[in-house]
């Protein structure tokens, strides 16, 4: 089984060290399922500046989870960012996020949040609210595994 070796990032143009609760969530989050979190990083919704952190973090971990900018606002630029840098698109978690979590909110269906896989990591996409950010993490959390095994080469079905 491969350590999940992850960095946050929130992408926002409000959000600061102080007031980041979508990212200090998230972190949780992902110490308790047992993931190393490598860093942290908030950005601008720049669409430039997101598609250059996503390339330069997926170097350096096996997980990125970005939370804000999946939404329908002017300035929402996390899925077409996450678009450029992946290879191989995940569809399959962005449904089942958007299905499970839209039984609790059908505004969930607003998210346009893209997961994929960019060389060896697996880049997910969650909404930028902390109660977005730990429903999609509940509704992934069974299969994450699984799939960081997958990517990192583990291949044997049991």
């Amino acid at each position: 089984m491969t350590k999940i070796k992850a960095i946050v990032i929130t992408i926002s143009d409000s959000r600061n060290e102080k007031d980041d609760i979508s990212g200090e969530t998230l972190i949780k989050c992902l110490k308790e399922f047992g993931a190393e979190i490598i860093e942290k990083i908030i950005i601008t919704d720049d669409l430039d500046k997101i598609i250059s952190t996503l390339k330069t973090s997926s170097e350096k971990v096996n997980l990125i989870i970005t939370n804000g900018g999946t939404g329908f606002a002017r300035r929402d630029n996390t899925p077409e960012a996450t678009r450029a840098v992946i290879e191989k698109e995940a569809q399959g978690l962005a449904e089942m996020m958007r299905y499970e979590t839209a039984k609790i909110n059908q505004k969930a269906y607003l998210s346009r949040g893209v997961c994929g896989i960019r060389s060896k990591c697996l880049i997910i996409n969650f909404p930028g609210s902390p109660k977005a950010v730990r429903e999609c993490f509940e509704v992934i959390k069974p299969v994450l595994q699984h799939a960081i095994n997958l990517i990192e080469g583990e291949t044997k079905h049991l």
